[in-house]
């Protein structure tokens, strides 16, 4: 029996399928500077303990995305930082686009105005992911880090709530 994609809220029981699928988008070189996956404690403490999802298909996680504050500072309280990542045999799916839509919606259930995300220049089809879910570009930040030797520009992308601090 097929069942179709649900989405959830992630469990720690979770990180053992999650950390796979991050460990898949780390060697894509495509999603993120970072070169290993960090323990649960590491990655429980680096993101919101709301607003953590996972997709499942016939019970079988296959995509994730989680939320992480961008500042202490409690005027930016209601602004955090994407990510969102889809085991690559998902890939063109939409399984992204489902966990985006569900993490806007948490997101705003939680009280954030303001989602961003910063995405490698070369990573074409996040860039549409996000605009497909109502992000926009807000600029570019040229050759900020450096991955494998080679600098990577990075898309700064934002989505403003239409029902949150309006």
């Amino acid at each position: 029996m097929i069942h179709e994609v649900q989405i959830n809220k992630m469990q720690r029981k979770d990180w053992d399928s999650v950390s796979k699928i991050y460990k898949e988008g780390i060697e894509t070189g495509l999603a993120t500077f970072e070169k290993e996956i960090p323990s649960w404690g590491k990655w429980d403490k680096n993101h919101l303990k709301s607003c953590r999802l996972i997709a499942t298909l016939n019970h079988k996680i296959i995509g994730w995305a989680a939320l992480s504050a961008v500042s202490s500072r409690c005027v930016y309280g209601g602004v955090a930082e994407v990510s969102v990542y889809v085991a690559k045999k998902e890939w063109g799916n939409k399984v992204g686009k489902r966990l985006m839509l569900a993490l806007i919606n948490e997101s705003e259930k939680e009280g954030l105005w303001t989602l961003q995300s910063g995405v490698f220049s070369n990573n074409l089809s996040s860039i549409e992911l996000h605009k497909n879910v109502g992000f926009r570009v807000i600029g570019l930040r040229e050759k900020i880090g450096q991955l494998d030797g080679e600098w990577k520009d990075n898309v700064l992308m934002e989505r403003r709530s239409k029902i949150i601090g309006v």
